[in-house]
Parts: C-alpha cells; structure tokens; sequence
C-alpha cells in the first residue's frame, strides 16, 4: 500500500518519531512507499512567509528526502481532478489537491483531519 502524507503528518514526521500521533505509526510501517506531495510543501512555505509556520524550508526538503520519502509531483490530472470533488465538504485548497492526488494515484491519504473523510474510503484518519 501506498501512503500520502498530509501536510501536518509531513511535519510531525520531519519533528521525529515521538511527534508523530501513535495511530500512524502502523501505517508508516505497512506502508510500501510514503510520499509527500509538493503541495504540501507549497502550503509549508506559504505558512513560513506569513510568519504562521517556523520551518527552514531548504532543510525540511533535505530531511524528507534524507528519510526516505517519495516525492509525488502535482501533476495535470491532479489538478483536474479537483474540479470533481463535491463542493462545499472542504474549502482547504491544500487538502483537495491532496484528496485529488490520492484519488488520482491511487494511494491512501493518511490524516488527523477527520474532515476529510467524505470525499473517499481512500483516506484514512488517525487521531492526533
């Protein structure tokens, strides 16, 4: 199985094993590949500019690949498949571009955002 960090799980993960929630860490272990999208560190970046997220984003780049993980690009079909997505669920940009990658892949999206859990049986919520 394939997983898909979201953008909060992407930083617990880069903060060590001990920041992570318990419930994920089975799935981080099952799991065949973990990938974290480039919007995930778009959203990251954009939260560090507006002084909302305290990240060095050269080093948090390095450290994900560092721990292994894949990168999953946004592609077109990622993008049009947001366009699919029920309106008015979710209006977190970030979060529907990586319910739309998950769908698209697929993969599972593995989050603490329960929110989420309409769109697809592709997403999996572990408590925070």
């Amino acid at each position: 199985m394939n997983l898909l960090l979201d953008t909060h799980l992407m930083l617990w993960a880069m903060q060590g094993r001990a920041a992570l929630p318990k419930a994920a860490l089975p799935w981080l272990e099952r799991a065949d590949a973990v990938y974290v999208s480039a919007a995930s560190l778009w959203e990251a970046a954009i939260k560090a500019a507006l002084g909302k997220l305290d990240v060095d984003m050269a080093l948090l780049e390095e450290r994900l690949a560092d721990a292994g993980f894949a990168q999953l690009p946004v592609r077109w079909t990622h993008a049009a498949q947001v366009a699919l997505l029920p309106q008015g669920k979710h209006r977190e940009p970030f979060d529907r571009l990586l319910i739309a990658q998950a769908m698209s892949e697929p993969m599972h999206l593995l989050t603490c955002d329960a929110a989420l859990r309409p769109y697809t049986d592709l997403v999996i919520i572990v408590p925070a």
